[in-house]
């Protein structure tokens, strides 16, 4: 005797979703899949909910919603340009909300269709067509599964920095450094030498892709290769990586920029990984969910 993932999911008192999610992670033993609908054992137990528990367990979440989402691909190309553009703007506006552009969501979705707005500086717009520019070339990565290398970073900043054109793609010659942080960027002189390990790192790093990004994400801004952007492009290559893995990419939010903030510092004073793998897998999660809701 078996049930269905409606039955089953009004026995235990969740949603369909989340009993979709257990078959999908090998959570309800006997439970399989058949055409597109999963038969559940009738006298299978509710599984324990571990959601949320600890950082592992969230990523234990993550781990199960894009099995799921795997189980519902490929995507039609229009359910594919609709979540792109859903995405694109909002994500455009906050990466550079985050660097101080003073576009409002509105402003930069009039902007990326064409539009000029009053009083506000040629600069901004820019930084706004730059960034999409910039993530359409991340998608274009995405589909050729394009390696991460020096070579992609430096053509990533190149469309990002669309306002400074002698600094495009060049790694600075000047020291800078970040007001408020307790890190400071390394000199010009190791700059070369400080991304070819961190490339060699990264490549040879097996932790969780949440866990893996945010230390590269943090590495990378540590080192702050370029004189402006680094910012905007760390952020595009955390999700050139997502989407290569077959994950949807995350937008953080303006609203959250004390968080990230916090989350930079929290690895360089005490070496601690889990602010930031913690906010990038709560982004994740959430996207996820959209994913599949829309699906």
């Amino acid at each position: 005797m078996y049930m269905t993932v409606k039955e089953a999911a009004e026995k235990w008192g969740v949603s369909d979703r989340r009993v979709r999610i257990l078959c999908a992670s090998g959570q309800i033993e006997g439970a399989f899949r058949q055409g597109r609908e999963w038969k559940i054992p009738a006298n299978a137990k509710k599984p324990a909910d571990r959601r949320f528990r600890s950082a592992q367990s969230l990523l234990d979440v993550i781990d199960s919603k894009k099995q799921e989402l795997d189980t519902r691909r490929p995507l039609t190309e229009g359910e594919v340009m609709r979540l792109y553009e859903d995405f694109a703007v909002e994500y455009t506006y906050n990466s550079n909300a985050i660097e101080g552009n003073t576009l409002t969501l509105r402003e930069t979705d009039m902007v990326l269709r064409g539009l000029t707005i009053d009083q506000k500086p040629l600069r901004e717009h820019m930084e706004a067509v730059g960034h999409k520019e910039a993530f359409d070339y991340v998608r274009e990565l995405v589909q050729s599964r394009e390696p991460m290398s020096e070579r992609v970073i430096k053509q990533i900043h190149f469309l990002v920095l669309a306002d400074k054109r002698e600094d495009r793609g060049v790694y600075r010659r000047v020291p800078v450094r970040i007001l408020g942080a307790y890190h400071q960027p390394v000199p010009p002189y190791v700059i070369e030498s400080s991304m070819q390990r961190l490339m060699a790192d990264h490549n040879a790093n097996n932790e969780h892709i949440v866990t893996k990004l945010a230390r590269f994400h943090i590495e990378f801004e540590g080192i702050h290769p370029f004189i402006d952007g680094n910012g905007r492009t760390g952020r595009l290559l955390v999700n050139l990586e997502l989407m290569k893995a077959g994950y949807p990419p995350i937008d953080i939010k303006f609203t959250d920029r004390k968080a990230y903030y916090d989350a930079f510092d929290a690895y360089h004073i005490n070496n601690d990984i889990k602010p930031m793998e913690k906010l990038f897998a709560q982004y994740l999660n959430a996207r996820l969910d959209q994913y599949l809701s829309m699906l």
